[in-house]
């Protein structure tokens, strides 16, 4: 039997996006103050995270929050924002671990550009982290190019961007 992604729309507030939202910020944290501090994400720290990134900015007309699903089972998202008429922003790509190495992230990145597509983008963009060294890949693979700097997030340290061609 074949296991089947489907990737949905889904409100950036329902509980199921709150959860992802949850794992993806926590594995992010983590891993960050695990390489700089050598500690994991202080559990205040984390909750005033979570609450600070609801994703207000995912929500239609100008953004969607998509929802991977594996045969069912919420398993990953990303989100895309427009930030001027013809530019979107990727950002919450994330797989949860259970599902990684199972070609969910490459549909995931695809879904996001055609919604990005949908907003009017001609261009989509995004940062990340250098120890992020499996979504640099990624976007690499999938036709992302490292450009220069287009914000000054204290934690983004290498930022991406694909011409989004009409899909014909």
């Amino acid at each position: 039997m074949r296991t089947l992604w489907t990737i949905a729309p889904e409100p950036y507030d329902s509980p199921v996006a709150a959860a992802l939202w949850r794992a993806y910020y926590t594995e992010v944290s983590d891993r960050w103050y695990l390489l700089h501090e050598g500690r994991a994400t202080d559990p205040a720290e984390l909750e005033r995270g979570v609450a600070a990134g609801a994703g207000e900015q995912l929500a239609p007309p100008t953004g969607q929050l998509l929802v991977a699903r594996h045969d069912g089972r919420p398993a990953g998202t990303a989100g895309v924002r427009l930030v001027d008429a013809g530019t979107a922003e990727l950002t919450r790509v994330f797989v949860g671990t259970e599902w990684r190495g199972r070609g969910g992230a490459p549909l995931l990145v695809a879904a996001a550009e055609e919604a990005a597509r949908a907003l009017g983008a001609g261009t989509i963009r995004l940062d990340t982290r250098g120890d992020l060294v499996e979504a640099r890949a990624l976007y690499a693979r999938l036709g992302y190019e490292e450009t220069a700097p287009h914000n000054d997030d204290i934690y983004a340290e290498h930022w991406f961007r694909k011409s989004l061609h009409p899909v014909s």
